[in-house]
C-alpha cells in the first residue's frame, strides 16, 4: 500500500511516499510561521500530486485533538488554532487522513523502527524548534491520555521563577532547551552553541532536570531523542547521560537508557505512515 507522510514542524516540513516499507520519494521545505495554514496546504498538495496512493499520516507540530482529528494549537506558527487539519487534507487528497502531534508519531516510527526497537516501553522526545513527547507502551501502542496530552513534557517547569513561555507559564522546558529559545537567549543556533563544551556542559544539566519527570514518572526501558539538536551526538548524550546519572533519584533503580533517534529526520515521517496504516 502506498502511503502519504508528512512531518509539519516549526522549521521545516516534509512530504514523504511510502511503498511498503520504504521511502520512494520525499520532499522538504522551509516552515513560514508567519503565513498560517493554507500556504502550507497549497505546497503540500502540489508535492502530493506527483504521486499516487491510498492513505496519508501527519505528524503535526503542536498538540492534536486525536479524538476530533483537528490542530489545537502551534505556539509557534500563526493561524493554526483549531484547525481542522485531517478534514481539510481529506477533502482534498480524496483519501482517509489521520493525523498525531510529531512527538507521538516520532515515537511510533523508533518504537518500530528505530531506536526504540525491542526497548519497551519507551519514552521519545522530540528536541528541535520545540520539545515535545511521546509514550509508547510495551505492546507497542501510543499512550495519549485521557485527552491526547500525554507526554507534553516541554511544559512542565524546570525553573519555576525562569522566563515565559510562549505557553503563558515561566520556566518551561521548551522554554530553556528547545532550538527556537537558543538562539533568541544566546544569539547562535543551537549546532554553534553545542561545539562550545562550557556551553553544553550547562545545557546538558537543564535537559536531564526535564528528562528526569519522565524517568520518575514513567520509568522506560529507553528515551530516544530525536529532531535536530540530538545531531550535535555524542558532544551532548556523553554529558546528558553523565547529568542524568547525578541527578536521579540515588535509590531509583530506574534505566538511564539514552540514545539519539536512529531514523534521524525522518523518525515523524515513519510514525506517519503507520499512522496511515
Amino acid at each position: 500500500m502506498r502511503r502519504l507522510a508528512i512531518d509539519i514542524g516549526g522549521t521545516k516540513f516534509q512530504a514523504a511516499l511510502f511503498e511498503e516499507q520504504r521511502i520512494a520519494a520525499k520532499e522538504t521545505r522551509p516552515t513560514d510561521r508567519a503565513a498560517g495554514p493554507e500556504p502550507m496546504i497549497a505546497e503540500l498538495l502540489s508535492i502530493a500530486g506527483r504521486w499516487r496512493f491510498e492513505r496519508c499520516g501527519v505528524g503535526f507540530g503542536g498538540p492534536v485533538d486525536f479524538a476530533g482529528q483537528r490542530v489545537a494549537l502551534s505556539t509557534h506558527a500563526a493561524g493554526w488554532r483549531d484547525f481542522p487539519l485531517a478534514g481539510r487534507l481529506q477533502s482534498a487528497l480524496g483519501v482517509p487522513v489521520v493525523i498525531d502531534n510529531d512527538a507521538n508519531a516520532g515515537a511510533l516510527g523508533e518504537a518500530r523502527f528505530g531506536a526504540g526497537r525491542g526497548h519497551l516501553p519507551m519514552f521519545y522526545m522530540t528536541l528541535s524548534t520545540g520539545i515535545g513527547g511521546g509514550i509508547v507502551l510495551e505492546n507497542g501502542e501510543l499512550y495519549r491520555g485521557a485527552d491526547s496530552w500525554a507526554g507534553e513534557l516541554g511544559h512542565i517547569a524546570i525553573r519555576p521563577d525562569g522566563p515565559p513561555c510562549l505557553c503563558g507559564a515561566r520556566g518551561c522546558f521548551e522554554r530553556i532547551c528547545c532550538g527556537l529559545w537558543l538562539e533568541r537567549d544566546y544569539g547562535k543556533p543551537a549546532r554553534e552553541l553545542l561545539g562550545e563544551a562550557s556551553f553544553t556542559r550547562r545545557y546538558a544539566a537543564d535537559l536531564a532536570a526535564g528528562l528526569k519527570a519522565a524517568v520518575m514518572l514513567l520509568n522506560p526501558a529507553r528515551i530516544v531523542i530525536g529532531g535536530g539538536i540530538a545531531k550535535a551526538g555524542d558532544a551532548l548524550f556523553v554529558p546528558l547521560r553523565e547529568e542524568l546519572r547525578r541527578q536521579v533519584t540515588a535509590w531509583s533503580g530506574a534505566r538511564l537508557d539514552v540514545q539519539p533517534a536512529a531514523l534521524g529526520d525522518d523518525s515523524v515521517l515513519w510514525g506517519a505512515a503507520i499512522l496511515a496504516s
